[in-house]
């Protein structure tokens, strides 16, 4: 079922080239959403609201912006709603997807379908379209693989590489593909279908290779969206499971400072048209699994349980993404300090949840919490 408009049955906004978000009731999607409807856009809401939580999003996006948000209530396999649902639009962003390792590792199948095929589906309907119209692409950095030959050494509980250029930068867009998991492949393939859909048909889009995004609006679970999982587990006072040995280190980057790189990529669509930039925190914001653990005990002022267990397929035991390429070309700010952004994040999700309990505002710096 679509919210519709009555007399023609497509969604009325549609009329008034909005920017479609796909996914647009997801974490990220949600978020930019929001950006463009505050800046005066209208904006065309597609999602299968398959994940649990994200109605809320919705409505709190209609709630906000009641004459800028509408929604097509579909799936994006679905051909014609895609296209019906591209048909006007200024800008996609296309940001549906099957997200978690683990369940494309379960249904490899639905796992291609969505992804893959979906983002097929849509850029099909803008290649029919009589006009460029641009794409910006959630890719991910599973697209490089386990990383396995990056040589590590163990620091305050964190990996940390030998190579000092990797060490001081990240990993760069040079990084040779490497798809490990179904999940990797298909966001990897589809990746690859939107670069070359910009050399083949000269549609303007862009992939972003993102790290580990968090903020407000996160339903953060055990197999996706990690840092508001952590959190709300230990604000609720349950356990943590690891997978892994906990110092597998990521970049972390606020959700604010994603969706500024979203909207720069869109403003600069004719500069970086079919490329790809990886996004994240950058080292600066790089951090273990376990030194998270311990700012958030910090945060919220006692011990967290954790429980252990095996490493799961294709964990990259270290990921940092080289942030200097997209900053540059994009114009993009000094991220948000990884700790400021926790701490936001915690005492929204207290508030979203209804929970007790005081959020320390300045926790005290830790040198275990720091990779060097």
């Amino acid at each position: 079922m679509k919210e519709s408009d009555s007399k023609t049955g497509a969604p009325a906004i549609l009329r008034r080239r909005p920017v479609l978000v796909t996914g647009g009731a997801g974490f990220i999607g949600s978020n930019l959403a929001d950006r463009f409807a505050s800046e005066g856009h209208d904006v065309l809401i597609y999602d299968a609201l398959a994940r649990p939580g994200v109605d809320r999003n919705l409505e709190w996006l209609k709630k906000r912006h009641p004459s800028k948000i509408s929604a097509a209530i579909a799936d994006i396999r679905d051909e014609t709603a895609v296209s019906d649902a591209v048909s006007d639009a200024q800008a996609v962003f296309h940001m549906a997807a099957q997200v978690a390792v683990t369940t494309s590792l379960a249904d490899p199948r639905e796992d291609f379908e969505i992804n893959i095929r979906g983002t097929l589906n849509v850029l099909d309907a803008l290649r029919k379209r009589s006009e460029p119209v641009p794409l910006v692409f959630a890719s991910t950095n599973k697209v490089y693989g386990d990383l396995v030959d990056v040589e590590l050494d163990m620091t305050n509980d964190a990996y940390v590489p030998r190579d000092p250029a990797i060490r001081d930068n990240g990993i760069g867009e040079s990084r040779p593909l490497d798809f490990h998991t179904p999940y990797g492949c298909s966001k990897g393939a589809a990746d690859q279908y939107v670069l070359d859909f910009a050399r083949s048909f000269g549609i303007p889009t862009c992939v972003l290779r993102m790290s580990c995004i968090y903020g407000q609006r996160q339903m953060g679970t055990e197999d996706q969206g990690w840092v508001a999982h952590f959190l709300i587990r230990a604000l609720e006072g349950r356990p943590i499971a690891i997978y892994g040995d906990g110092c597998q280190v990521r970049d972390i980057l606020n959700i604010s400072d994603a969706v500024d790189a979203y909207a720069q990529a869109w403003k600069r669509i004719g500069a970086v048209q079919g490329r790809a930039f990886n996004l994240g925190g950058g080292p600066a914001n790089a951090i273990s699994l376990r030194q998270l653990l311990v700012h958030i005990e910090d945060l919220i002022g006692r011990p967290v349980e954790t429980a252990y267990a095996d490493w799961r397929a294709g964990d990259q035991r270290y990921y940092v993404s080289d942030t200097r390429r997209i900053a540059r070309e994009l114009a993009l700010k000094t991220p948000t300090p990884w700790r400021k952004g926790v701490a936001a994040l915690a005492r929204w999700l207290q508030e979203e949840r209804g929970l007790s309990g005081t959020i320390r505002h300045s926790p005290p710096l830790q040198e275990a919490a720091i990779v060097p």
